[in-house]
């Protein structure tokens, strides 16, 4: 019997699921591309009809849980790829478990009034997607994600006790402009500026925004000043991965980007409380977001590579191992065949091969779940199919 899959979301990172679902059209024969702005939706299938996986589109408010009902009843989807805000995160879960479908997402939810991601509200849905006797896959993107599955990866194959996890995402991109962001500028802006922690015997350990600093030379890149921040797959990891001792996550960025987000900080462009503008409440954040530029126009300006990987340090046999695997993308390649620079890419990718394990049934059972929670290998091989080849080395060069 024909799947078929519904796309929920029309930015970067869509474009690029939609694209990647297109190529592997022997699993993705049918697609219903929707969104708030269906005009967005009606681009894509119009660059991309006429190939072998038939294309429709639809508009719908995914903040609106009956809205979400309504367009799986008429659509009748296998699965739901919920690639809009993590904001409505919650709202597509209702309406998949309302309506007996499959769940996956690339960000775990955020409220939309605070400053603030995990898990816990998503992995409350855990007997209950169980219950309704269907599946949920949470962070199936690239940090979180394909993170994860490196880290499953290395737990079955390299590893009989992991000590420490270092997740390293670099990207040595230029799009010329003083100040952007490579996704959703709300998310990243609200992500990079709040407090950092990492996970160690146990605990969180919490430290100022930017507060820890580490140069790192990077493979294909270079050296990169990169930061600690507080991510999400370090609170699945911690949970996932047996004896971990220390998980921490580091991201790189450029002094320009540091000292234009300082400036925006100080001045109170970056607030998520509302403020009276001529009779009207606006979002700071918000407003920043509508002038900033675009992330999915980013595409034919940015060259360079990202580098996203992890580092593990443990033991095999009793004889001590360090490892360390990861991706290097290049900015200008995936615009060749995509039209998106590569931080789109790098999360499209992963969840286009998520749905691929789902549809397949090679993950497939009833619950929530982390990607490190399946078996790694098929999704491993996907990622050298796909467009993101990994390489490895047990003679990294360790963060500290």
């Amino acid at each position: 019997m024909s799947k078929k899959t519904l796309i929920i979301g029309a930015g970067g990172v869509a474009s690029v699921v939609v694209h990647k679902c297109c190529q592997n059209h022997g699993v993705f024969p049918d697609i219903c591309i929707a969104s708030r702005t269906k005009s967005k939706c009606d681009a894509f299938k119009e660059k991309l009809d006429g190939g072998k996986t038939k294309i429709s589109t639809a508009k719908v408010d995914a903040d609106n849980v009956n809205e979400i009902v309504a367009l799986i009843k008429d659509y009748k989807p296998d699965l739901v790829m919920n690639i809009a805000l993590p904001y409505q995160d919650l709202t597509i879960m209702d309406a998949c478990l309302a309506t007996g479908v499959d769940y996956l997402d690339t960000a775990n939810y955020e409220p939309k009034d605070t400053a603030k991601f995990e898990y816990k509200w998503q992995w409350e849905y855990r007997d209950r997607f169980e219950k309704a006797g269907i599946m949920a896959l949470l962070g199936c993107g690239f940090d979180p994600g394909v993170t994860g599955v490196y880290s499953a990866h290395a737990q079955k194959h390299h590893f009989d006790e992991i000590d420490t996890i270092d997740i390293l995402d670099c990207n040595g991109g230029d799009h010329g402009y003083p100040f952007a962001t490579n996704f959703n500028p709300e998310i990243n802006i609200r992500e990079v500026s709040a407090k950092g922690s990492y996970w160690e015997k146990g605990r969180w350990v919490h430290t100022e925004p930017m507060e820890i600093k580490r140069e790192y030379d990077f493979d294909g890149v270079g050296k990169k000043d990169m930061y600690l921040l507080h991510h999400e797959e370090i609170e699945s990891l911690a949970l996932n991965i047996k004896g971990v001792k220390r998980i921490r996550f580091f991201m790189t960025f450029g002094q320009s980007y540091l000292t234009h987000l300082k400036c925006l900080v100080n001045v109170g462009m970056t607030s998520i409380e509302p403020i009276d503008f001529k009779g009207h409440k606006i979002i700071p954040l918000e407003f920043l977001t509508a002038v900033l530029p675009d992330p999915a126009s980013l595409g034919p300006r940015t060259k360079g590579k990202t580098n996203i990987g992890c580092i593990f340090t443990g033991r095999k046999n009793g004889k001590p191992v360090n490892y360390h695997v990861y991706n290097i993308c290049d900015h200008q390649e995936c615009y060749k065949e995509v039209g998106s620079q590569a931080i789109s890419y790098t999360t499209g990718v992963p969840a286009m091969i998520g749905g691929m394990m789902m549809l397949t049934g090679k993950w497939k059972k009833p619950g929530v779940y982390n990607v490190e929670e399946f078996d790694p290998d098929p999704f491993m091989d996907a990622l050298n199919k796909w467009g993101l080849p990994w390489q490895d080395t047990f003679e990294p060069v360790l963060v500290d």
